[in-house]
């Protein structure tokens, strides 16, 4: 087991957050655990509230998804926006591929994005296993990223600047619906971020024998999280590239790709090899590993020092993809990452509590275009 198979250590910052989450007793995850772990974790309302207070509102849409079934969209950009289209980042949440909420860690956008550009940003609700396995979710990701570019003069933007981002489970199925897009020429892409992404199935590689049992997000979870996807197809011969994004052969004529990864952690490989990949098929990506991350970190401790490099690396690149921030265009002081990462808590103090959520919320570390979407205003 892990014990017995040397691994990077974990950051010393990081790790306090680790200690606080092991004193909690051992955790072991079950499909009678999902309802709970699919929660938002406070009410709409009060979300929206929250996001007021920033500066943002959110508007909910019903679009068609897989099959034409109905998934769910949230739109939110700046409150009272009445500027010419401007990019969108379509985000998909983490959990697995099994539990998050599309209007979870909604924060982690701040630093990074909505502070610095007005930039639109829409996230999909997509249907979770094992209830709606492979392809439900990743085709779900597709139709409402169609949808969206069909539709992009009502929602303000730009159709030739979208990018789609996710995190853990998120960035695996951002992969896959980049790859679809792609293959069946459907919306031309910006750009794509891939923050941990989840991507092979197969369980072969070094860092998934070495964060077993350890860490945020171990090779059981992932196990766990892989077989609800794809049941008994996992690791075998009847699986796309769609549904694991790491078996694909030609990763030429995607977009210009970001990628991060800690390095103690069990997606570091992968992700890894993905870059290599992209590289290989002449492709524009920028590949991060943080020393002594472990899953999710930036989301489970924003106030560690490593977690701070991590936005900021990011939000330098996104910078870089859409151009000059809102503060400096406007000739006022910027509102960037050191303001958003002061403004949290303090790394260690901080890993007692988030410990705690982390097990309530179990590292949320996260077709038919020409029909119109439902509104509702939230």
């Amino acid at each position: 087991m892990s014990d017995q198979i040397p691994r990077p250590p974990f950051d010393p910052e990081l790790a306090t957050f680790l200690t606080a989450l092991e004193a909690r007793g051992p955790f072991a995850l079950t499909t009678g655990m999902l309802p709970q772990m699919r929660g938002l974790g406070m009410s709409e309302e009060a979300l929206d509230e929250r996001l007021r207070s920033r500066g943002y509102e959110r508007r909910a849409l019903t679009v068609p998804g897989h099959l034409g079934e109905p998934i769910g969209l949230a739109v939110i950009q700046r409150s009272g926006r009445t500027t010419a289209a401007r990019s969108a980042v379509y985000t998909i949440h983490g959990g697995g591929m099994m539990f998050g909420h599309h209007l979870g860690n909604l924060d982690s956008y701040d630093d990074w994005l909505l502070n610095d550009h007005d930039a639109v940003l829409i996230s999909v609700d997509y249907r979770l296993a094992p209830e709606h396995p492979d392809p439900y979710p990743v085709e779900d990701c597709y139709a409402g990223l169609v949808w969206v570019h069909a539709h992009a003069d009502e929602l303000g933007i730009d159709p030739d600047r979208i990018v789609i981002a996710g995190q853990s489970a998120g960035a695996g199925l951002a992969a896959g619906t980049a790859l679809l897009a792609r293959d069946r020429r459907g919306p031309a892409l910006l750009a794509q971020i891939l923050i941990s992404p989840m991507l092979d199935d197969r369980d072969s590689t070094v860092s998934t024998t070495q964060i077993d049992g350890v860490g945020v997000a171990d090779r059981k979870m992932t196990l766990f999280g892989w077989d609800a996807y794809l049941g008994t197809r996992r690791a075998g011969e009847d699986v796309s590239v769609y549904a694991a994004p790491a078996r694909a052969i030609d990763l030429s004529g995607l977009p210009r790709t970001y990628l991060d990864c800690g390095s103690a952690e069990v997606f570091r490989d992968e992700t890894v090899a993905y870059a290599s990949s992209l590289w290989a098929a002449g492709g524009d990506a920028e590949l991060h590993v943080w020393p002594g991350a472990f899953h999710g970190f930036t989301s489970m401790m924003p106030g560690a020092a490593v977690s701070r490099s991590a936005i900021r690396a990011l939000a330098d690149w996104t910078r870089r993809l859409l151009g000059t921030p809102i503060a400096q265009a406007l000739g006022t002081r910027e509102t960037g990452v050191g303001d958003g990462a002061s403004s949290t808590e303090d790394g260690a103090s901080s890993a007692q509590d988030g410990a705690s959520s982390t097990e309530d919320g179990a590292s949320s570390t996260e077709v038919g275009a020409s029909s119109t979407g439902t509104e509702s205003d939230s």
